[in-house]
């Protein structure tokens, strides 16, 4: 047996959602905990397989998490103990290589399996290989297993020849505990670095630069433990409103902040949608006759790949051509061959896809393939005629909090089944 979820489309949506905490900064957050020397909580947390893959990751280490409320977690690194991370969480979600800059900073030396997650093509890591050597560090891979570790770690000038999340994320991790100064230029700008930046610095980091393109890293002996609240989800809150944009009669999106939305904002009103922004949500007025444009997603504050696929779908429901060009994920398109199941009319030619609308979607059997293409699957489950059964739905799971119960609040059908395998 296996659990999918079904929608039948056709029920517009109505209501308020609230947003979760960024699901992209509490993947970093929690590794980057770990460098206290005490007790650390955050608050927002999103209740996601993510955050229970990390979970056990700290369990392995002997690191303490309490869980005093649903989106309120404690992590405890008082007793924490450096073992080798192959166990088989670490497989489960990209982000579990946050731990390599973590330990490497807190013990100068992480043993770790390959990390896992979507499938998106190529998503090499060589650029936080190089940022730890740039500290001093070795680095060996062997049976699947990289080891990292320094006699000492040693502030330095590190240019990333492109600006990766994760890059800049790990190099950090590893570089507040470094003797000396470490300054990361062409650094990545997106705001949940700014998110982890801020906890570092209330457990007594030295980091300027935040939202810049060069970041300068001081290293210090210590680091304490603080409280913190997470920013909330730009790519929940972006697929939200997209969905709205597709299904909604009247809907709004709170607890966003839209200033990490202007790229995906411009880009709908330019489209037709008829949206009302405020200081901490929108209003987005269904039946718009939307018109099709052109898409390029970009590192921030251009538009974010993660929202990619969800676009794509309201795309298919606009007058005319359009074109969406992948400039970080160039393999990221394979919700399109999902979506033409459905009645879609694309033509992916990698790294473009080109969509001809309006078309009909109709309910058939597809399948998440990442965790983006299942959010996507989800918008134009909400459109089709009939019902959309979506399988591997863990996928979904991964990075959205509640999704089918906050859709059901909002008037849409959406139900999980267990269907033979």
């Amino acid at each position: 047996m296996k659990e999918v979820i079904k929608i039948e489309g056709g029920h517009p949506l109505e209501g308020t959602v609230r947003i979760s905490g960024s699901k992209n900064a509490t993947v970093a957050l929690i590794p980057a905990a770990i460098l206290a020397n005490g007790p650390v909580t955050i608050v927002g947390v999103p209740n996601i397989s993510d955050v229970s893959a990390l979970q056990q990751i700290l369990e392995v280490q002997k690191v303490k998490v309490i869980h005093k409320a649903e989106d309120h977690i404690i992590i405890d690194p008082s007793h924490m103990e450096n073992v080798d991370l192959d166990h088989v969480a670490v497989t489960k979600l990209r982000a579990s290589y946050y731990f390599m800059g973590a330990l490497l900073g807190k013990y100068k030396s992480v043993r770790i399996r390959m990390a896992g997650g979507c499938y998106l093509g190529p998503r090499p890591i060589d650029l936080h290989l190089k940022g730890f050597e740039a500290l001093g560090a070795h680095v060996e891979y062997d049976q699947g297993c990289y080891h990292i570790w320094a006699e000492e770690l040693v502030g330095t000038k590190i240019y990333l020849d492109f600006a990766s999340v994760g890059a800049t994320i790990n190099i950090i991790l590893a570089a507040v505990r470094a003797k000396g100064r470490t300054t990361i230029e062409n650094a990545a700008k997106e705001p949940e670095i700014i998110d982890v930046i801020t906890l570092l610095n209330k457990m007594g980091a030295r980091i300027r630069g935040a939202g810049t393109n060069v970041i300068t890293i001081d290293g210090v002996d210590e680091l304490w433990g603080c409280f913190h609240e997470i920013i909330p989800d730009r790519i929940e809150a972006g697929t939200f409103i997209i969905m709205a944009a597709a299904a909604g009669k009247e809907m709004t999106v709170e607890n966003i902040i839209p200033q990490h939305l202007e790229a995906l904002l411009s880009k709908l009103d330019e489209m037709g949608v008829d949206m009302d922004v405020k200081l901490d949500r929108v209003t987005i007025h269904g039946g718009s006759k939307l018109k099709g444009v052109d898409v390029k997603t970009q590192t921030y504050p251009g538009l974010a790949t993660d929202l990619q696929a969800p676009l794509t779908v309201l795309l298919t429901q606009a007058e005319g051509r359009s074109r969406v060009t992948e400039t970080i994920y160039p393999e990221r398109f394979k919700h399109c061959y999902e979506l033409d199941k459905m009645g879609a009319t694309t033509e992916v030619t990698t790294p473009k896809a080109t969509i001809f609308g309006p078309t009909k979607l109709y309910g058939v059997d597809v399948t998440a393939t990442d965790l983006r293409c299942g959010a996507s699957l989800v918008v134009a489950g909400l459109i089709a005629k009939g019902v959309t059964t979506i399988d591997q739905i863990y996928h979904i799971d991964r990075g959205y909090d509640n999704l089918d119960g906050k859709l059901q609040a909002l008037g849409a059908k959406i139900w999980r089944e267990q269907i033979e395998d």
